[in-house]
């Protein structure tokens, strides 16, 4: 195992497109192509190459919730499949799917239903309907603060 400067040192060499900021979380932001990282991080550098993942697929943004949680397992695909052995890190299944959980869990929680408590269907960027009673709901994004859903109908 090396350590985490040296890891990000090679990075940034090989691919100087891409600035990288310390943080006190892992995103990716295409705006500034500026991986943030997060040295206190015990995973640090499965998260280094999973970020670095969302800059080499060019990830923007997403319309639909469904596809944030297909971004993310591309970014952890290619991480794997084709970052890993290039710089020497294990990156284990059980953190992969970690992470992966708090997406799903984030979208469990903005698709269910204010009233019944049901899951609706996303019908545009943070907009809900519920198959079950008919509320329809606006969610905020909620990936880093508390989720709020508001019914706009019933």
């Amino acid at each position: 195992m090396h350590s985490t400067t040296s890891l990000v040192s090679r990075i940034k060499r090989d691919h100087p497109q891409f600035a990288f900021i310390n943080g006190n979380e892992f995103r990716w932001s295409p705006d500034t192509m500026t991986i943030y990282i997060d040295q206190s991080s015990q995973d640090f550098e499965a998260f280094v190459l999973h970020e670095l993942g969302h800059a080499l697929l060019n990830h923007k943004s997403y319309h639909r919730d469904i596809e944030l949680l297909k971004i993310e397992r591309d970014a952890w695909s290619h991480a794997v499949l084709a970052l890993a052995d290039v710089y020497n890190v294990a990156i284990r299944e059980d953190v992969i799917q970690d992470n992966l959980d708090t997406y799903r869990e984030w979208l469990h929680r903005r698709s269910t239903c204010p009233s019944c408590t049901a899951t609706g269907l996303q019908s545009s960027k943070g907009l809900y309907a519920c198959l079950g009673c008919g509320t329809r709901w606006k969610s905020n994004e909620a990936r880093n603060c508390a989720l709020r859903r508001y019914s706009i109908t019933h």
